[in-house]
């Protein structure tokens, strides 16, 4: 017997020696006599191993029923057993270890010894337990030449002597509260605790986000999903097994390694529907921006807003992974990552507010490019697909546009890229119209998030993103918590109050609403205005923010090149420097406040007149910088000078417009300059029409054989390529050829349309009107123009004359105009401008006779005084005239004098 027991303790010892040799560290401890030990992990995470203090018993911790098993009941923890696990678990958790396997049970339930540290000089768990009276001993089947059991029947013997533990005689036991049974409403209990710190302990990792804590000192067992993350998880499939998410094991061993039933801190953040959300903070960092700087987490919008820690370190940790394409950021591909360093961070200069999340640039290289805000929806309807004017019948949106517009127009911004949008077409939007390539970014101005203020206000929307969508705002957090500002305080598309209206009147066009509002206009003197678009260099729309109406506004004084269009005959061709000037105009006034002066109005409702905009007239600006010409209307106007001004210097420069021009002779512009003499400069003009108002329509001798030959060639191409009949749809202003009483074809301008039957056409080289059908209409081919020879039939009307009112003697006058000039050639002398068209004299090309002083001396028409006084020699020569006519009794003299009574049954008024 002696040699047998010999022969067991030489074999107990071999086997011991041989299980020494598996050293590892604590991961859990079950209870107070048992243990989960891990190895070092060598490519993910290593095996567990549960290992049994042998010859020990600790009391056993409460259990939960199982669910959908009605005959299992919950347990308490039984007397000491909660502070033996205590014990266990500051003795061993997350230290190096070694162990021997002393018995295996058929069951693959181990058994053996554990030792702190790498052999077995350690101490040993199972005694220091006993020793502090923490277990208790198996002492059935000990062995009496065992010195190990020997030894903890000893040391239970002692505690008992020295009542520690459970042999003392207060009680050990302790409640643990799950809390989600025990209260009824969570957001209340994390309410309470106004997110201060609150000791814990982990007692389970579910995956590397969602773990279970025991709150201290009141032992309550909540559930807390890690703010602001998420990390891969394991998917319950339909047969209960679970499938883990790429990287979700290597996510839950890096949180369980670190944190599991290790003493914590947690923050009660949020309970959004049942579900708390905090943050775990470890005297060696906080568990969540590590697990993101690993790459083993993502981001998550909706829980990132209640993270107390600051949402931007959770960001840079998020970043710095995926800059290492680590983990789960393996494949990442950065939204920017095809641009140059030089297209992803600029300065530019704003021009233009498109709508509330667009704006339009100038970068340095001169190139205008279209920005839109990143992750920012602007005001919108609902279930509206399309609305007529956006801009005053969405809510919110025009003071949107305002809030950028004032913000920005006119100045320096800086931009980030951070995304490209990719374009979409008709198939992939389901039929929706297609949206090209978008470069979404941020802007910012004086370090001011231009996204953010706008979204802070109230008046644009965060957009939601999908989770794994990575195309949003680099500053998408601050988006966030600038919306949930705006709609803690009600402010805009948040507000509760009346959605305001803006009822805007449009007129242009509304020849009968510009009537109404040119007077006020007039009497206005200068207005404020908002430039909303740019038609061209000298026609813009403006909104008159006091008269809440858009209008369409002419530049006055100037001709400025014509863009292209598309006119019923075909694409009209740009004049050359149109499209400079439209470019000038939009860098100089689009979306500012300006000031105007309407001076008039033209027949389409358009008013006409003088924009400034800080101290600079737009019309002289053009001018000045050889992109328009001084029109013979500005003589009228104060600015008249200073346009001449600018003209003169734009010419001695010789670019755009008077590139090619060739300096005349002093001489030939002196009907520009005011003169102390008369000056009397006549040309031969071809008289072509005479209207009822005794105006007259002349060409120019000189150019006849210009006219004549692109009639002959309009002709020669128009009988090669007769024009369709009926192809041609006339429109107010268009130019067209039209065919005469003749059968000839001669180039028109449509002036009115009443219907296909009806149209009123001006022939433009001749000056008579006519009414035709469309059928007799064409359009103008583009080698006759304008352009290529401008309109021939120029209006002029007699100088130093009155027009009788009277129907019958105003006829007699002009019937003895016709008689006398209509179709014949004269001589013509400018003599002073007029409102509608140039007071001329004109002598008969033979006699060299005064034809208007010949209708004063026939008592046909009436003197017009002029008081300037180089025409007083003229002004004199015509008023004797007329008191000879009057002193003879000639034709509206016959009755006398009728302008120095109120004779109104003669006809006459004075």
């Amino acid at each position: 017997r002696s040699v047998c027991s010999s022969i067991q303790s030489v074999i107990r010892q071999a086997f011991y020696s041989q299980a020494l040799t598996l050293i590892c560290f604590s991961l859990q401890v079950l209870s107070g006599c048992a243990v989960i030990v891990r190895g070092q992990p060598r490519g993910g995470p290593p095996p567990e191993r549960q290992i049994n203090l042998s010859n020990i018993r600790a009391g056993a911790l409460a259990r939960r029923a199982i669910q959908g098993q009605p005959d299992t009941k919950d347990t308490p923890d039984e007397p000491w057993a909660f502070q033996a696990r205590e014990f266990l678990r500051k003795k061993v958790i997350g230290k190096e270890v070694c162990f021997t396997v002393e018995n295996k049970t058929p069951q693959g339930r181990e058994y053996g010894i554990v030792f702190l540290g790498k052999d077995t000089s350690g101490e040993n768990i199972a005694e220091s337990l006993v020793a502090e009276g923490l277990a208790t001993v198996r002492r059935e089947g000990i062995r009496g030449n065992n010195p190990d059991q020997v030894r903890l029947c000893d040391l239970e013997d002692q505690a008992k002597a020295a009542k520690k533990g459970q042999w003392s005689e207060g009680g050990g036991s302790h409640t643990i509260r799950d809390l989600k049974y025990t209260i009824e409403n969570p957001r209340n209990f994390v309410d309470s605790l106004h997110q201060k710190p609150v000791n814990a302990i982990i007692e389970h990792v579910r995956d590397g986000s969602m773990l279970r804590a025991l709150l201290l000192p009141d032992y309550y067992l909540v559930t807390v999903m890690l703010s602001g993350i998420k990390c891969p998880t394991f998917k319950r499939e339909a047969d209960g097994s679970e499938t883990p998410e790429p990287f979700a094991a290597e996510a839950k061993f890096f949180t369980e390694s670190r944190l599991l039933q290790r003493d914590v801190q947690i923050i009660l953040e949020s309970c959004p529907n049942q579900i708390i959300l905090g943050t775990i903070l470890h005297p060696n960092g906080n568990i969540t921006e590590l697990l993101l700087k690993e790459g083993f987490a993502r981001c998550v919008d909706w829980s990132m807003a209640v993270y107390t820690q600051g949402a931007e370190k959770l960001r840079a940790a998020e970043r710095s992974a995926k800059e290492r394409k680590v983990r789960i950021w393996k494949d990442y591909v950065a939204p920017t990552a095809n641009l140059d360093q030089k297209d992803r961070q600029f300065v530019a200069k704003v021009m233009q507010v498109v709508n509330a999340d667009a704006i339009v640039v100038k970068l340095n290289s001169g190139e205008h490019k279209t920005i839109h805000l990143s992750s920012i929806r602007p005001p919108r309807l609902e279930g509206e697909v399309r609305r007529f004017r956006p801009l005053y019948d969405i809510p919110y949106m025009f003071e949107a546009r305002e809030f950028l517009r004032k913000k920005l127009i006119g100045k320096k911004v800086n931009v980030t890229v951070d995304y490209i949008r990719a374009a979409t077409s008709a198939m992939e939007t389901g039929g929706v119209p297609a949206f090209p390539e978008r470069t979404c970014a941020t802007v910012t101005i004086g370090g001011i998030n231009i996204a953010e203020a706008l979204v802070s206000k109230g008046l644009a929307t965060v957009i939601r993103y999908r989770q794994d969508d990575d195309q949003r705002s680099s500053h998408y957090d601050e988006l966030l918590a600038a919306e949930a500002r705006a709609i803690k305080n009600g402010k805009g598309l948040h507000s509760k109050k009346e959605v305001p209206i803006h009822r805007v009147a449009d007129i242009s066009g509304e020849t009968q609403k510009a009537k109404q509002f040119l007077p006020f206009l007039q009497r206005a003197g200068r207005s404020e205005a908002v430039v909303e678009y740019v038609f061209s260099g000298s026609r813009l729309k403006l909104y008159m923010p006091k008269e809440t109406c858009l209008i369409t506004f002419l530049l006055a004084g100037i001709e400025c090149p014509r863009g292209s269009r598309n006119m019923p005959g075909g694409m009209q061709v740009a004049e050359p420097y149109s499209e400079e000037a439209t470019i000038f105009t939009k860098e100089l006034v689009l979306q500012r406040e300006v000031e105007v002066e309407v001076e008039s109005m033209d027949k389409a409702g358009n008013f006409i007149g003088w924009l400034h905009i800080e101290s600079v007239n737009l019309s002289v600006a053009l001018v000045e910088n050889a992109l328009s010409k001084v029109h013979f209307t500005a003589e009228r106007s104060s600015y008249y000078k200073t346009l001449l001004s600018a003209e003169e210097t734009a010419r001695q420069r010789k670019e755009k417009l008077w590139a090619n021009y060739e300096e005349k002779p002093k001489e030939e512009v002196a009907q520009f300059t005011e003169e102390k003499e008369r000056v009397a400069k006549y040309r031969a003009v071809y008289v072509t029409e005479i209207t009822d108002g005794l105006h007259f329509y002349a060409q120019d001798v000189e150019t006849g054989t210009k006219l004549e030959s692109l009639m002959e060639s309009m002709r020669g191409e128009i009988a090669a390529q007769p024009p369709v009949e009926g192809s041609f749809a006339p429109r107010r202003g268009d130019f067209c050829i039209a065919k005469f009483a003749d059968g000839e074809w001669y180039r028109a301008r449509v002036e009115k349309v009443e219907s296909p039957a009806k149209v009123h056409v001006f022939y433009i080289d001749y000056g008579n009107r006519e009414i035709l059908s469309s059928t007799r209409l064409a359009a103008l081919p583009p080698a006759f123009s304008t352009r290529t020879l401008p309109p021939q039939a120029t209006e002029y009307t007699f100088a130093f004359i009155q027009v009788p009112q009277d129907e019958d003697a105003r006829a007699d006058a002009v019937d003895s105009v016709v008689r006398d000039i209509q179709n014949k050639q004269c001589l013509l002398n400018m003599e002073y401008s007029g409102a509608v068209c140039p007071h001329v004299t004109l002598q008969f090309a033979d006699s060299k006779d005064d034809v208007g002083l010949g209708l004063v001396k026939e008592g046909l028409v009436m003197v017009d005084v002029r008081k300037e006084k180089h025409l007083h020699k003229m002004v004199t020569e015509y008023l004797n005239g007329q008191e000879s006519a009057k002193s003879a009794r000639l034709n509206i003299w016959r009755y006398g004098d009728f302008r120095d009574d109120d004779a109104d049954e003669f006809g006459y008024r004075r």
